[in-house]
Order: C-alpha cells, then structure tokens, then sequence
C-alpha cells in the first residue's frame, strides 16, 4: 500500500515544471520524482522511529534536491545521530558518518541561512565527537556568536564559554584575558535574552550560573589584578580597554584596587562622562575624599539621564555631602534623589540621620532644644517606613525611630519650658521644618 503511495507521488512529482518549484525539488523531472518519491519514504521511516532505514531515502533528498525541506536537515541529525550510536559499524565508518553530521549543518546554512545558530549547532557536536580537537571547534562557536549573537541558545553559550576555557588552558592556543573577553560576551548575551525572553528564565538563569561558575577560578580580585596590570601599563590610552577593566573590576567588588583606581581615574581624564564622573566619585568616597567624592556625583549626576542612575548617583552625593559634614547641600541632594523615586525611603532615612547629627547644636542651649532635632528626625524615617515596603528600609527606619525616641526631652523638661506634647513646633536653624512635640 505505502509503494503505490510512493508511486502516486512520484507521478505527481513528474507534473512540476522545471522552472523555480522545480528546483526546490531537483534539476530534472526525474529529479522531481526521485525526490518526492524519497522524501516520502524517509518520512514514513522517521515518524515510525526507524532511523536506520530512513537513512538511505532521507541521504537522496540531501543528495538529490536539498533545497526541498529544512526538516530534512532537522531530521538530518537525529538520523544521523543514530548511526554513529551503531555498535557493529567500524571505526572508519562512525568517522565519515560524523563528518557527514559536521558537514550537514554547512549545508544548511548554504541553503536556508541562520549562520549564527547553526555553526553554534556544529560546534557543540564537534565538542561533543572530537573532544580533543578544541582548536578546531572553539573557532567555529567564536564565528556562531559573531553571526547570531542573539538566537544562540543559552545552553550553547555555556558550551562556547567552556570551549573558550578549554582553547586558553588545554590547547594554549591564547591568553587568559580571552577568557575575560568571552566571560564578558557571554554573560551580557545571557542577560540581553533575560530581558527579552522572561519565558525562558528558568533555562537562561541556569545558563548564567553555569558561566559564573566556570569564571570563578579567573574572578578573584588578585588574578584579574594580575591578568589586566601588564595590559594597563603597557597601553594606559586605551579607552577600550580602560572600560573594560572598570567595568569588570566593578562587577566583581574589586574597587579596592590600585588598578581599579589608576583605571578609572586614567578614563576620566581621556574620555569624561558621567559615568566615569560617577566611578571617580565612588573611589574619592572609599578613600573618604568626601569634598572631592561630592563634586564627582554632582558631575555624574547632572550628566546621566537614565532615571534609575541619576538617582543612585543623588543619593550617593547625599552620602558625601553627609559625610563632609555639609548638611544642607546633603538634603538638598537627598530631596532630588526622592522626586526621581517617589517609592524610595532611602532619601528621607539621609535627612533623619542629618537632623539628628544636628541635635545638640541647631536649635538652642536648653535641654529641650538641644533635642528637638530628634522629632524632625524620627518624622523623616516614620515618612521613609511610610512609602518604602522594602524589608531594608523598613528595618532600619524602625531602628532609626527607636534610637531617636530616646533621645526625646523629658516632659518635666518641657514643660518647665511650656513646651506641651502634640502641640506643634517649630525647629529652627538649617533644619527649619515644623513638627510634632514628644517627650519621655
């Protein structure tokens, strides 16, 4: 029954003209028949799960008309797979049977495209049967992700990362900051298809940790300092390469380096951004230059225009004006970075901690008003707890609040000055904001 189906095909086949149609399925019209005739047959074989005799058939349509059908080539591997798995064929014939596999992917490409996922395909069955010949696959995975960076599957970007490892270490084919370079390449490639495929999180967030963890060895502050010094020193005008030591000495919390420092400041100086003005603030910060840090974050911050950045840079020069004990610009600073993040408590948790390193010393010499700072304070961290659900900030504004009730007046002492809790005060100085009367 299924040869007169064959047949019926294959007449139907000798209808096509030769013209464009007639090409997806051959030269001739007896190309045509032989093809339709095959194509049919394998398929048969293959939704039965009989690779082995699919073979035959399915090898003509390659041979014959390989323009006919990508799922040729789909199929391709899995049949093909399957005669490799043969334990009664000779050594000989697995090889040529495994060059097949390498060349089918080649194939493909020359008649349906997608470079990019294909070589990534090629390469990690080339890992896979020649496991000792990285210097000839690892080329391969490098040109997939130049092709198709991003429709290379996760899982064969942690193939590509192992393969670049495996290229430095075992085939010493290239230096180690390679595998900086391709750490790199790899990780952003991961966190681009994070972003845009939320779907594939699981899978993609599994391929994520697999790479750290391949990088670990080459991630301690120590080996990164040794692998880039030779390369600073020896190229110091390198903007590339200066972004690039920045930018991963950063990731890796490796900001107390002299490199790190010599970098950043070295970038700054070539090629000033906010960014750069922004990494310059943080390390004059870490070395509690505090006037300097302040001026950095004031640069970054006026420069950067992603909402997110420019408040993160508002709160660290709030940070930096505290600590340069210049309080009022540290407010002024925190009240920026609370309009560009209405949600965030951190802004207000700065200025509780501003009023009340100004008790004692803002608002007069009596007992009470050498506390009524305090009251400012706990409304500023009462007002962070307020619009903050994040577990941090609430418990830090209740430790804020704690710590500053204690130290409210007594209420004798108050009311030895008509000072009357729950009526409304007025707290002078720099501070200068109305507030509420409590006393212990």
């Amino acid at each position: 029954m299924k040869k007169l189906s064959f047949i019926g095909l294959a007449i139907a086949a000798l209808l096509i003209p030769i013209n464009a149609k007639a090409q997806k399925y051959g030269a001739t019209p007896e190309d045509s028949v032989k093809c339709v005739e095959n194509l049919a047959m394998y398929r048969e074989y293959f939704k039965a799960g009989d690779y082995l005799n699919a073979y035959n058939p399915w090898k003509e349509v390659i041979k014959t008309c390989p323009r006919s059908s990508e799922n040729a080539y789909i199929h391709g591997v899995t049949i093909l797979k399957q005669m490799i798995a043969q334990k009664e064929i000779t050594q000989a014939r697995r090889d040529s049977l495994i060059e097949d596999l390498f060349a089918l992917y080649d194939q493909r490409i020359q008649y349906f495209g997608n470079e990019g996922p294909n070589k990534a395909r090629k390469a990690v069955d080339m890992a896979f049967y020649r496991k000792n010949a990285v210097e000839t696959y690892y080329p391969i995975f490098a040109e997939a992700i130049a092709a198709g960076q991003e429709k290379i599957p996760a899982s064969h970007i942690v193939k590509y990362f192992e393969a670049t490892i495996a290229y430095v270490n075992v085939a010493k084919k290239a230096d180690v900051d390679l595998i900086v370079d391709n750490y790199n390449t790899a990780s952003t490639l991961l966190e681009k298809q994070l972003a845009e495929t939320p779907d594939n999180a699981e899978k993609i967030k599994g391929a994520m940790a697999s790479v750290e963890a391949l990088f670990a060895p080459y991630a301690t502050c120590e080996k990164l300092d040794e692998i880039f010094t030779k390369k600073f020193e020896a190229t110091p005008e390198d903007t590339n390469l200066l972004r690039k030591i920045c930018s991963l000495l950063e990731s890796k919390r490796c900001m107390d380096s002299k490199l790190y420092f010599d970098a950043t400041e070295q970038l700054h100086k070539l090629a000033p951004s906010a960014q750069t003005a922004y990494l310059m603030g943080n390390l004059c910060f870490t070395k509690k230059q505090y006037s300097k840090a302040a001026e950095y974050f004031q640069e970054a911050a006026e420069g950067i225009t992603e909402t997110k950045e420019k408040y993160k840079a508002y709160i660290n020069l709030a940070n930096a004006y505290s600590a340069a004990s210049s309080y009022s610009a540290s407010r002024n600073a925190a009240y920026k970075a609370a309009s560009l993040d209405p949600t965030s408590g951190e802004p207000y948790l700065i200025i509780a901690a501003l009023y009340a390193k100004s008790a004692g010393h803002c608002c007069g010499d009596t007992p009470v008003l050498k506390r009524v700072a305090y009251w400012a304070a706990v409304d500023k961290a009462v007002k962070a707890r307020s619009i903050d659900n994040d577990p941090d900030v609430q418990a830090r504004a209740n430790k804020l609040i704690g710590t500053y009730s204690a130290y409210f007046p007594k209420k004798a002492d108050a009311f030895m000055e008509n000072i009357i809790d729950g009526n409304s005060f007025y707290v002078g100085g720099w501070i200068g904001e109305t507030t509420t009367v409590r006393t212990r």
